[in-house]
């Protein structure tokens, strides 16, 4: 709801124009890049149940400051901005917390599923939260809505407390000097140095971020005004994405037992980058159909590629560094969305969305393409996911 509700606020109240608005949303984004050492090194060193619980609380005081503010009639640019920011660097935090997380009470030969059902409930969030924020925003305006986001905080509050007690044992140590906070930062480095997989999947995501990001920039304009779809079949279009996610969901477990997870992650990655020219196809076809299809074919390929690439770190990272590899890529792949989408609109003004759209899923390819060489890549986390499943209970038995 934060993702409408804030805009919304800005332009409603405040009068935002282009570079407020962009500005608002570049903030959101800021703070992982900027902090992600150190949100790292913090998530591997925390009790991480009382962490996401305090976290999830301050996130209760930073959104319910605006409903409070807005009544009293107290509201603006500064406050705007800095909930953004805060709200931008906890949820930051939150999702690098709940990664490194998981393997700690998830046996690895399950850390598959247990994906799946993250991304599921994350992308079913970020699906119903703007579409249930927008009947309320209808209904009571922006900051009263903001009001139900507090109080879905608040429960989160109660469920992180109801964690299992060993994610109270800090995984990576403890130690407050600031020498012990740079050896902390080399050695999650150090990590992504020597493992090959790790950096081609880096690059593989910022690719497909860039070019995902330039198109997401651009689709609403490019579907609306030059294809002139109306707002039924956007609508439709965008319940498309929904449905492919879901599924892909369901098989993604499935898919990698028969595949393999390097496999998958490779088929997949290029998969979705290569869906990104259906985009520009569409200019010349049968704009909904290709519409539709491009959002299926991206969301399917694409959710399974994200749940295979999660579960690939997480088999073959330590424990103890899982927090602080994380966060490093999470800023790196979290920096080329507003890259992508500030270049291709900045491009689209001077040579069209078209050419924009044919370039975003080039560079999406490109990336993608870095996970098949060398070929040997992905030996290593088939080797540890093979080992994963023989290890899962009565599987020796049968």
């Amino acid at each position: 709801m934060t993702a409408l509700a804030l805009p919304l606020l800005a332009i409603t109240r405040l009068d935002a124009g282009p570079l407020g608005a962009a500005s608002l949303m570049a903030l959101t984004y800021l703070p992982a890049v900027l902090l992600s050492p150190f949100i790292g090194v913090l998530v591997d060193r925390a009790r991480l149940r009382r962490l996401l619980a305090a976290l999830t609380a301050l996130h209760v005081l930073v959104i319910g400051s605006v409903p409070l503010t807005v009544a009293v009639g107290g509201f603006g640019w500064p406050q705007l901005f800095a909930v953004a920011a805060l709200s931008g660097a906890l949820t930051a935090t939150v999702t690098v917390a709940l990664q490194s997380a998981l393997p700690r009470v998830v046996r690895p030969g399950r850390l598959m599923r247990a994906n799946s059902v993250l991304t599921g409930t994350r992308t079913a969030g970020l699906i119903g939260g703007p579409a249930l924020g927008g009947v309320l925003i209808g209904v009571a305006g922006p900051a009263p809505a903001l009001l139900v986001e507090c109080a879905a905080y608040a429960l989160a509050v109660l469920l992180f407390l109801g964690l299992p007690a060993r994610l109270n044992t800090p995984a990576g140590g403890t130690g407050p000097s600031a020498r012990s906070q740079m050896d902390s930062l080399r050695e999650g480095l150090d990590v992504l140095r020597h493992e090959t997989l790790l950096r081609r999947q880096a690059l593989a995501a910022a690719g497909l971020n860039l070019g995902g990001g330039a198109a997401g920039a651009l689709f609403v304009l490019y579907a609306g005004r030059d294809l002139g779809l109306p707002a039924w079949q956007l609508g439709a279009v965008y319940a498309a994405y929904a449905v492919a996610a879901g599924v892909g969901v369901l098989v993604a477990t499935p898919v990698t037992r028969v595949l393999g997870m390097g496999r998958t992650t490779q088929l997949c990655a290029v998969g979705a980058g290569a869906s990104l020219f259906l985009l520009p196809v569409a200019s010349v076809g049968p704009a909904f159909a290709v519409l539709l299809l491009y959002e299926l074919c991206f969301g399917l390929l694409a959710t399974v590629w994200m749940i295979a690439m999660i579960t690939g770190r997480q088999l073959v990272t330590p424990t103890r560094l899982l927090g602080r590899v994380n966060a490093f890529l999470q800023a790196a792949l979290t920096a080329t969305l507003p890259v992508g989408a500030l270049a291709g609109g900045a491009l689209a003004a001077r040579v069209g969305i078209v050419p924009v759209l044919t370039g975003a899923a080039a560079v999406a390819l490109v990336g993608a393409a870095g996970l098949w060489f060398p070929r040997d890549l992905h030996s290593g986390i088939d080797r540890a996911a093979r080992a994963a499943r023989e290890q899962e209970p009565g599987r020796a038995e049968a």
